[in-house]
């Protein structure tokens, strides 16, 4: 058994070396021709040669570039962590279906992401909406398809700033809990419950 190992050890160490010979042997060979052609006298040797050291300067720059503004953008960093706290659901006025929503959004994590979506079991349509200043004294809201949640940051919804419109289904009472899945573009879903209080609460 023994004899039989090193038979197959010396038969693959000889490919090994025939290997390593023939690979240094070509790259000597290209070596040589390059230096010979670098030596001669036209100008077209010396402009490929700086073509051929300027080639793989330029696409390292590019791409250090290109790592920088990755790791500007927040993509370098470590993932995006979202921690969703309890939320709270303005009590419906009178005969209304529509009332508004509000989280506490942290993102702990290296890198942005974005609340996408808002679904919920007891709502029959849930729309994320941004409420701008319009004037002196004007109040202008309108639907967004997304929200954006900064890395190291904590996004507060607000009736005068960011909300979520949500359309129950049945009617609710102070204090009922009402089930929510915010649906992130890199974290995913993320499950959370808000209570229903009065308005100005």
């Amino acid at each position: 058994m023994n004899d039989l190992v090193r038979t197959v050890n010396r038969s693959v160490g000889r490919k090994v070396r025939r290997t390593v010979r023939r690979t240094v042997g070509r790259a000597a060979a290209r070596t040589v021709k390059a230096a010979a052609e670098f030596r001669g006298p036209g100008r077209r040797s010396l402009r490929d040669g700086l073509l051929a050291t300027l080639v793989p300067v330029t696409a390292c720059m590019a791409m250090l570039v290109a790592l920088t503004a990755w790791t500007k953008a927040g993509a370098a960093g470590t993932p995006a962590r979202i921690d969703v706290g309890v939320g709270q659901v303005f009590l419906p006025y009178a005969g209304r279906e529509r009332t508004a929503a509000f989280f506490r959004i942290a993102n702990t994590g290296g890198s942005d992401d974005q609340l996408v979506s808002v679904t919920s079991p007891a709502a029959d349509e849930v729309m994320l909406n941004r409420h701008e200043r319009v004037g002196e004294d004007g109040d202008a809201m309108r639907a967004v398809p997304s929200a954006n949640i900064p890395a190291g940051s904590v996004v507060h919804m607000t009736p005068s700033t960011l909300d979520l419109m949500v359309r129950v289904k049945t009617r609710r009472q102070v204090g009922d809990a009402v089930p929510f899945v915010l649906h992130f573009r890199r974290s995913g879903p993320v499950a959370a419950v808000a209570f229903v209080v009065r308005p100005g609460s």
